[in-house]
Order: structure tokens, then C-alpha cells, then sequence
């Protein structure tokens, strides 16, 4: 009998359009070759076009899938998404810190969509800032995110290395700052910043010119918690995850009347 794959959890927000949230969490972790499992805090009704509609599940609901899943079936890494509110945020919080200390966690503190729409309450970024950011191993905002969070606007390298500071005060052992919408006309790259606020990694890839990018922050944040389940230290997670992701985008394809989804199964084509 085979051996269990490693075993990766998502807490978010479902895309009834399929490119990212929930979906795209669990097709990242079946092509990284885990076993992905869910929780799902909100459903949207969501398309290439944007996000229509958002409803909360109840936290009860959001409880009992955690128990259900940790508890029987365990997990070496978690990946939190889509929090929608301050309440769900708070509860999300209050499960992982019982989680065993060593298994991994990766916040994508998401906050806006692709197409501009919220996804977090604006009340509830306080509660990510003082509860959930703490419990990361590694926080992955965008720019858009980490004005949010930290009211910095990011303009350049030396802005992201702030912004990388800022965000590490809230209490996360790591931040990645992703650069990817960088307005620095100069570089024809996608620039990622990872640090610990000692130690200091850049990740380059070249920028691509496909508008098909949906789903790209939540793909990013599961490949990092698939390959820190897999073993390997957080700036080697953050670099194959770097690289599957512009596999993933450099295949995007068009679907629907808008922004078309990254592929998730590029290696397979």
C-alpha cells in the first residue's frame, strides 16, 4: 500500500469561477503532489469579470470543518485565504494558535481581488494585524495588501524592503513581499522580497506579458505551504513555489469576457 501523501490544509474562500480561492488552492496541491483539504469560510459568486456576491459561512460551520479534518485525518501545513470579516478572522485565529507550534503557516492576508472588488472587512484588518499575522510563517501580501495593512504605498525595491519591515513588526517569522504590480518602469521582472528581517532573498522572474493572472496570490501561498509540508526550509518553498507560479501564469489562458485564469496543470500539458 502506497504511503499518505503530505497533508495540506486551506482555509478560504470559494471562486465559483474556478481560477482562484479555494479552487485554486486545491488544483495547486494536487499538481504539487500533496494531499490538499479544505475549510471554507465564505462563498462568492465570482466570474472573469469579478466578484458579484460574497456570503460568511457561519463560524460554527468554519469550526467544525477545522475539527473535523485536524483532528482525524492531521496536516503538515496550513494556507488561510479569504476571511472576509473581523469574526471569521478572530475565529480562523483561535485554531491555529492549538495547532502544534511546528506545522507551517502561510497568511495570504487577502484583501482585493484581481478586479478591484473587497474581500476583507474593513474592520477585520485590525484583527489580522494584531491576531492572525502572529501565527505566520511566512505572510505573503502584495502591494495592494501591505498598504492596507501597514498604510505604506510601495514604489520601488528600496519601498518593498520597508514595507517588508512593517509587516514583519505585526509578528510573523517571515514576509514576502510580492512585487509583482511594481511600478518601476525599469525592470522588466517580477519581483518578490522574502526576508526575516535578518536574512534577505530576492526572487526574479521575467514579467510576463499574458493579462491572464487570476488566482495567481492564492496559487502562490499554496505552493509555499505544500513545499514547507514536503520538508524543505521557507526560502526554498518560497523559490519552487516562485517557479511553478510563472509556469502557471505564463500558461494562463483566456476564459470568460475578462481575466482568464493561470493554469494550474502546466507541467501536464
Amino acid at each position: 500500500m502506497p504511503a499518505a501523501p503530505a497533508r495540506v490544509l486551506t482555509v478560504a474562500g470559494s471562486d465559483s469561477g474556478g481560477g482562484a480561492g479555494i479552487q485554486a488552492d486545491l488544483k495547486t496541491m494536487l499538481a504539487l503532489g500533496v494531499h490538499g483539504m479544505s475549510v471554507l469560510t465564505a462563498v462568492t459568486a465570482q466570474n472573469s469579470l469579478g466578484v458579484h456576491g460574497v456570503w460568511d459561512l457561519p463560524e460554527a460551520a468554519v469550526r467544525a470543518q477545522f475539527h473535523a479534518v485536524v483532528g482525524d485525518i492531521g496536516v503538515a501545513a496550513v494556507k488561510t485565504g479569504m476571511l472576509s470579516s473581523a469574526a471569521l478572522t478572530e475565529t480562523v485565529a483561535g485554531l491555529l494558535a492549538a495547532l502544534d507550534g511546528r506545522v507551517p503557516v502561510v497568511v495570504d492576508p487577502v484583501g482585493i481581488s484581481k478586479h478591484g472588488d473587497a474581500l476583507l472587512a474593513e474592520e477585520a484588518v485590525e484583527t489580522v494585524r494584531t491576531r492572525l499575522l502572529p501565527l505566520a510563517t511566512v505572510a505573503t501580501p502584495n502591494l495592494d495588501e501591505v498598504t492596507q495593512l501597514t498604510g505604506r504605498t510601495v514604489h520601488d525595491e528600496a519601498g518593498m524592503r520597508a514595507a517588508a519591515d512593517a509587516v514583519l513588526a505585526h509578528g510573523p517569522r517571515w514576509v514576502l513581499v510580492k512585487g509583482g504590480h511594481l511600478a518601476d518602469s525599469r525592470s522588466a521582472e517580477a519581483v518578490d522580497l522574502l526576508t526575516d528581517g535578518a536574512a534577505e532573498h530576492w526572487y526574479r522572474a521575467p514579467r510576463l506579458d499574458n493579462r491572464h493572472t487570476h488566482g495567481t496570490g492564492c496559487t502562490l501561498a499554496s505552493a509555499i505551504a505544500c513545499h514547507l509540508a514536503l520538508g524543505r526550509d521557507v526560502p526554498d518553498a518560497v523559490g519552487r513555489a516562485k517557479t511553478y507560479v510563472t509556469g502557471a501564469i505564463a500558461a494562463g489562458f483566456p476564459l470568460g469576457a475578462g481575466t482568464g485564469p493561470v493554469d494550474h496543470g502546466w507541467r501536464t500539458r
